[in-house]
Formats: C-alpha cells, structure tokens, sequence
C-alpha cells in the first residue's frame, strides 16, 4: 500500500530538508574558520552570520510550535546578523543544533497535523504553509553559502553538483561519483 499523501509530502519535505543541510556541510567542509567568517563586502553577510540567521530561526521557529507562537520572546533577530568570532566548531554546532531542532519537530507530524494552524509573529498558518515557507527560506540560505564558498575557493572549489560541461558525461552514468549526486539539479 502507498503512502497517503500527506505522509509522501512530509516524508519527501524532510529527505529535501536534509539534503540542503548536506549540502551546507559539504561547503563548510572546503572552507576554514576565518573563511566561514568573510564578507563579499559590507552589505553582504558572511557564512557565519548566515549560520546564525538560520539556527536563530529554527530554533525560535520550530521549539514547541504547535503550542507557542513561533517568534519566541528569546529570540534575538538582530543580533544575529552582527559580526562575532565564534570558532568554527563553534558555528557547526550552531548548525546542527538548529537544524536538530526544526528535524526533530518535523519527524512525529503526521498527515493529521498538516491542516492545523500555528502562528509566526502572531500570523495564523496551516502547518503545511509553516513547512513550505521553510523549504523556501532555508535552501535560498544554503545556496548563499554555497555562493560565497565558491566565491572564496574560486578554481579549487569542489563541485557539489554536477560540475560544467559534464552533463552529457552524468547523464550516460560517467559522472556518478556517489549515490546522493542522482537527486542533484
């Protein structure tokens, strides 16, 4: 028996999830700490500030938010796009503990669950919408990450994808490097 889908689109909602948070990873992993924490120029944010948007917002998001309106009174928006030093491990955890908390949230939701209303900034949304609003928000985060990565590394960056002039090459099976490139754009 297939699937509802309900329980498809929250299933394939987090498998997307998860490969954007990769994806973020496999940046982080080609870039030092001092790189994470460049600044294309003063009205652009660096990797770090950028981990910290999003942990900041899937934290305040995502903790307890069928009960709790999801602008938590804690949370402290401005300050996470101000400059600070934290170490790369530092920021890695930031990271996964952000990205542990909107995961965590989504696992036990059933179908059931993806009509009920929750609120952001006392907005009413079905949860569903919460989810799609989160799909948009966090890729666009990780495709400037991903961005100023290859603006750091320039020729020796490592391709997260399928690299340039090797489609054809890809789409005959010579460009398969692992399983998880099948899904790539």
């Amino acid at each position: 028996m297939s699937a509802s889908p309900g329980t498809e689109y929250l299933q394939t909602a987090i498998k997307r999830l998860r490969y954007y948070k990769e994806l973020g990873e496999k940046t982080f992993d080609q870039l030092s700490a001092a790189e994470l924490h460049y600044a294309p120029n003063a009205a652009s944010n660096s990797i770090a500030v950028i981990i910290q948007h999003m942990a900041g917002n899937m934290l305040s998001r995502w903790t307890n938010f069928l009960t709790e309106d999801g602008e938590k009174p804690w949370r402290q928006r401005d300050e996470e796009f101000e400059v600070h030093n934290y170490s790369k491990q530092q920021l890695l955890e930031m990271w996964e503990k952000g990205w542990n908390c909107f995961l965590d949230a989504l696992a036990p939701l059933t179908e059931n669950d993806l009509l009920k209303t929750i609120y952001i900034r006392e907005e009413p949304l079905l949860v569903i919408d919460a989810i799609n609003r989160q799909l948009a928000h966090y890729p666009y985060h990780v495709g400037q990450i991903i961005y100023i990565g290859k603006l750091i590394k320039d020729a020796g960056w490592q391709s997260l994808s399928i690299e340039k002039g090797r489609s054809e090459a890809y789409n005959k099976g010579d460009g398969v490097k692992d399983p998880a490139n099948i899904n790539r754009q």
